[in-house]
């Protein structure tokens, strides 16, 4: 099983790496273009700013804070666990370790992921039942124990490009199906 994800996810590592700033850059304009139908005013959103190949979020975080939402970014921990603060636009991100951007607002918790009504998870692929291949940190799978522990079943997205959803992604006993796969071309419920 470990062989066959981390195959999968050399593969599909390299697929992003293919990709034209300009494809990069219309497939974040396009995730951006969904904001609407992901959530509406009043709701709060629990997303992350995308790094390196990953489909961009920047425009969609953007979109989303317009349309009212509350959005919360994850700020890493020293263990790989998510503590999360309050996004206040691009000019309240600052860089952090690994390459990622965080923002600079005061720190709300590992435990205010629970609050939220959808959370937006990052992954390399996902499949029709909702199995999801992430990066293998594990920061997300604590994330969606701690969903899991307090009870709380927020709508689950991950953010892809469309060649990611795929038939089937290798399934471990402890993955947690994802609700949504949201791409470039739209929404997609799975399960």
């Amino acid at each position: 099983m470990h062989n066959e994800k981390s195959e999968l996810r050399t593969r599909l590592l390299a697929q992003r790496r293919a990709l034209t700033p300009g494809a990069r850059e219309e497939a974040a304009r396009a995730l951006a273009s969904h904001a609407g139908e992901l959530a509406g005013p009043g709701t709060t959103v629990a997303a992350y700013v995308s790094v390196g190949g990953e489909p961009g979020t920047r425009p969609l975080l953007d979109a989303l804070r317009a349309r009212g939402v509350r959005v919360l970014l994850p700020v890493l921990l020293a263990d790989n666990d998510l503590d999360w603060a309050e996004y206040a636009g691009p000019e309240a991100l600052a860089p952090a370790g690994r390459g990622l951007l965080e923002p600079v607002g005061g720190r709300l918790g590992p435990e205010a992921v629970t609050g939220a009504e959808l959370v937006l998870l990052p992954g390399l692929a996902v499949d029709r039942a909702g199995v999801r291949l992430g990066r293998g940190g594990g920061s997300y799978d604590r994330v969606l124990a701690r969903l899991e522990r307090a009870g709380v079943r927020p709508l689950l997205a991950v953010l892809l490009y469309d060649h990611e959803l795929l038939a089937q992604v290798p399934a471990e006993p402890h993955d947690l199906p994802v609700d949504v796969a949201l791409t470039p071309s739209g929404l997609h419920r799975l399960g």
